[in-house]
């Protein structure tokens, strides 16, 4: 992976944990993340319609493209949303993120990446910190414990976020390789948007979009820059590196979360988190290397 994309990603990954600190201080989330969109989509548009560049209509290979895209990672939060009401972090946190599994052999099989033994080494360090950050205790029983129950419906969503998270990953690689990442994003966000507002007006949340505006709407008007910066610079990121590579290392937010969280929201960072992100650091070097 060259140094350019790399510091992308990594950028991408500090604004990616800088908007889940937000979401975390908000009160209604799911809410809360519909107005991130909102304000992310505004200043997307806005700036949009300042460039000279006109607009660049996509093919029907992109529309194809930011479509699954987005609707995967629209299910990808509703399967994860699921898995959270039902199970317990520990449990659902590891499996949701076996996306990290999937993505290098999509990669590998289906769009000809070559991966060396450094990135592969790598792409292994920062899955076993990944899956590890939310562990109770080091022991082979809790190394398990997400998988003992696999008829839960908690455990069910969390691998079925993981595996539509990796398609989704796989349909922008594809997209942004022929497309403008500006572009490809900006219509990916609108998607989204457009497909989390027939959730966000049902009459369960039709009554908290004013009161959550009201009550944050400060931290809300800072999302949509911290977001649009997210979504940006992993896009192009993308664009110039392998998706084998890309995601693995957009997972170095998980220890700049644990850092706000230590930071900001005074949580404990014990033992198996260091170790955690030891691991993650560890193998986000060997990517780089690789």
């Amino acid at each position: 992976m060259n140094q350019f994309a790399f510091t992308l990603i990594v950028i991408s990954a500090a604004m990616h944990a800088l908007w889940n600190l937000l979401v975390k201080r908000s009160h209604h989330k799911t809410v809360f993340i519909w107005w991130m969109f909102i304000a992310s989509g505004g200043l997307f548009t806005a700036v949009i319609l300042t460039l000279s560049q006109p607009f660049l209509m996509p093919d029907l290979h992109t529309i194809l493209m930011v479509t699954i895209g987005a609707i995967c990672f629209v299910l990808y939060h509703l399967f994860n949303g699921r898995a959270y009401r039902g199970g317990d972090l520990s449990v659902v946190y590891p499996l949701s993120q076996t996306s990290m599994i999937y993505v290098p052999i999509w990669g590998v099989v289906l769009l000809g990446e070559k991966l060396s033994i450094l990135g592969v080494s790598g792409i292994l360090l920062v899955i076993c910190g990944t899956y590890s950050v939310q562990m109770q205790k080091l022991s082979w029983a809790e190394i398990v414990r997400p998988f003992r129950n696999l008829k839960s419906p908690s455990v069910r969503d969390a691998l079925t976020a993981g595996f539509i998270y990796s398609i989704g990953s796989l349909a922008e690689k594809s997209g942004v390789k022929s497309y403008s990442p500006l572009y490809f994003t900006y219509i990916l966000v609108m998607i989204m948007l457009f497909l989390m507002s027939f959730n966000i007006l049902r009459p369960k949340y039709r009554r908290m979009i004013g009161a959550e505006f009201r009550q944050h709407w400060r931290l809300i008007l800072c999302s949509g820059p911290i977001m649009m910066a997210s979504f940006l610079t992993f896009r192009y990121g993308l664009n110039l590196s392998q998706v084998s590579y890309a995601v693995p290392v957009r997972q170095v937010s998980i220890v700049m979360g644990v850092l706000i969280g230590i930071l900001f929201l005074k949580e404990s960072f014990g033992k198996i988190r260091l170790v955690s992100a030891l691991f993650i650091m560890a193998g986000v070097a060997l990517i780089r290397l690789g």
